[in-house]
């Protein structure tokens, strides 16, 4: 879960970590030219930057060592409702990002799991720049809402592994 008082001063991974932790991953760089996507439950400005170095949504004991989004708005609003229920904050948000420096394939849906990217997801070891808040994109219904609380629920280590 985002700290709400760090939310416009995320950027505190140095390009050098940023860079190591890219080459490292052994994913090839993606070559989508966008626009990007990101889903939090997290009130964000234009020009905020998101980071790497923060805990999953998804396993708080994990810190991730990169920043996720997606060229695809309503897979970002999937992000964001998600987001607010594990997290309780009220609010799902979609924002139109850039990013800022280079980013690959999400391993934890595409290419090792999944072939190719249909999902258009995608993650980078550089910040994000927050460019405005989009509002067009597809709520889950309160069947689907349901479906996914039941699912996170389900969720361990064992049957969700993170692919970091």
């Amino acid at each position: 879960m985002a700290d709400l008082n760090r939310a416009n001063d995320l950027a505190h991974v140095p390009d050098s970590v940023a860079a190591a932790v890219t080459a490292s991953s052994g994913l090839a760089a993606a070559s989508d030219p966008g626009p990007f996507f990101h889903g939090t439950s997290v009130p964000l400005a234009p020009g905020a930057r998101l980071a790497p170095g923060y805990p999953s949504n998804y396993r708080s004991d994990v810190l991730m060592n990169h920043i996720y989004f997606t060229a695809l708005k309503d897979g970002a609003g999937l992000a964001a409702e998600i987001a607010v229920l594990l997290t309780g904050n009220p609010t799902a948000h979609v924002y139109l990002i850039e990013p800022t420096g280079e980013y690959e394939n999400d391993p934890n849906v595409t290419d090792k799991k999944f072939p190719g990217n249909p999902t258009r997801s995608y993650r980078s070891a550089h910040p994000l720049v927050i460019i405005n808040e989009v509002h067009d994109w597809v709520r889950l219904t309160d069947e689907q809402r349901t479906m996914w609380r039941e699912r996170l629920a389900a969720m361990t280590p064992d049957n969700a592994p993170i692919i970091n």
